[in-house]
């Protein structure tokens, strides 16, 4: 029998991917074509960085589905979703399904964790916990499908392999699902999922899953999906959960998650890519030619790291044509390197209190980060270009990871991620 409230859905095939090695290859080659523009760059760009490091709460972009949405909900009704600190409680249960021969046995744990018992986790517990194993780290918060960042905070909260040790002995589960409140419309219901693995068996120095409850200092607002919001670093944004109320315990290999399932094309458990993202212009953006002209935007690193952020400047007349990200002029460049800012004063950026030797990724001893950009974090990238003649110019840019691989390499399927290489169309008067 299905556990209620759990969506039991069947897998559709995957499809096959061809990838464009040849990209990461080809991106070597200096030989431009007869459109490549290649001026004189500034070594140095300015130090004032673009880009906030931290996002304020309130100035995430805002990827919200439903109605109504949970984030809006006041007084009483914020109550009953249990999305007040007094009123937030979580429910652990364990799936009792058995379908054979996929599943010959069901999940089971010792202690299980529900309203019905009086005995659902409240948020005092949650805290109370925090103060012996609570961990912090920076993520950026990235839709799957939206080709820029959302955000990025610090997180803080409880691992979830320590939350699941609050249930004793835990036999036959192989991945964990969790869903929060959304309007009390099961087909509405936000669910997502982990392998058992990635709960309990973070490398170290590694990022764990968390159940996090605070966002840059401060308490985690309904609109950032608090009381108490799952956090999954290497994850795109849908699969940290807000609202959380629910973990899942299963022996169901299969991943049934909403929305972003196999039935809408998407891929659940893709990782966060490493691409560098371009901001963008003004509208028919016009310069002055014989000025400087500063660029910028983020540079996203994701699983692979990021070794270097280059663009690409052409000459062009009319309407150009666009070009895939695997076209031969494109892969021919030249490319050139942008900057990537360094890391911030952390004294200036981390809420009062906090010291960067506590948060994951950073050496403790001297309060720097271990890599940089941070491992499933942004920074900033600039160039500033001089000596431009007059004409229309197209500019890209684009990440090269720890790898070696290119930008959109090597994952150019835009399913697991957006990593477009995207287009700043600009003239020179």
């Amino acid at each position: 029998m299905a556990s209620e409230g759990f969506d039991r859905r069947r897998f559709l095939q995957s499809t096959s991917l061809t990838s464009a090695a040849a990209l990461a290859i080809q991106s070597a080659v200096q030989g431009a074509d007869a459109n490549s523009a290649t001026p004189s760059i500034v070594e140095r760009a300015s130090p004032n960085a673009p880009h906030a490091f931290l996002t304020k709460a309130d100035d995430f972009y805002l990827v919200a589905r439903g109605e109504p949405k949970p984030h809006t909900l006041v007084d009483q009704a914020l109550i009953n979703a249990r999305m007040t600190p007094e009123s937030w409680r979580l429910e652990i249960t364990a799936d009792p399904y058995i379908e054979p021969p996929l599943i010959t046995q069901s999940a089971t744990i010792e202690r299980s964790f529900t309203l019905s018992a009086g005995t659902a986790i409240d948020l005092p517990t949650l805290q109370e916990m925090g103060k012996k194993h609570a961990v912090k780290f920076i993520k950026m918060m990235q839709c799957l499908n939206l080709a820029t960042p959302l955000g990025q905070g610090l997180w803080e909260g409880v691992p979830l392999r320590d939350v699941l040790r609050l249930c004793g002995k835990i036999q036959n589960v192989r991945r964990i699902y969790f869903w929060g409140f959304h309007n009390h419309d099961p087909k509405q219901i936000f669910k997502a999922s982990v392998t058992y693995t990635q709960a309990m068996e973070t490398a170290p120095g590694d990022l764990p899953v968390i159940l996090a409850y605070k966002l840059n200092g401060e308490p985690i607002s309904p609109l950032r999906g608090g009381p108490v919001r799952m956090i999954i670093p290497w994850a795109h944004g849908f699969k940290n959960v807000k609202w959380l109320n629910h973990l899942f315990i299963t022996n169901d290999p299969r991943i049934p998650e909403t929305y972003y399932q196999g039935n809408a094309n998407n891929d659940p458990d893709g990782e966060l890519k490493s691409a560098a993202y371009v901001d963008k212009g003004p509208e028919n953006e016009k310069h002055r030619s014989g000025s400087d002209l500063t660029l910028s935007g983020h540079v996203v690193a994701g699983m692979s790291g990021v070794q270097r952020v280059e663009y690409w400047l052409r000459s062009v007349s009319g309407e150009a044509r666009p070009l895939d990200d695997d076209a031969p002029e494109l892969l021919r460049g030249p490319w050139n390197r942008c900057e990537i800012l360094l890391a911030p004063n952390w004294a200036t950026v981390l809420p009062e209190g906090t010291s960067p030797g506590e948060l994951i990724g950073f050496d403790s001893a001297t309060n720097q980060p271990k890599t940089w950009p941070l491992k499933y974090g942004f920074a900033s990238w600039t160039v500033t270009l001089r000596d431009l003649k007059p004409g229309v110019y197209e500019f890209r840019a684009r990440s090269v990871d720890r790898n070696d691989f290119a930008q959109p390499e090597p994952r150019p399927y835009r399913k697991n991620g957006n990593n477009l290489i995207q287009v700043r169309r600009f003239e020179v008067a």
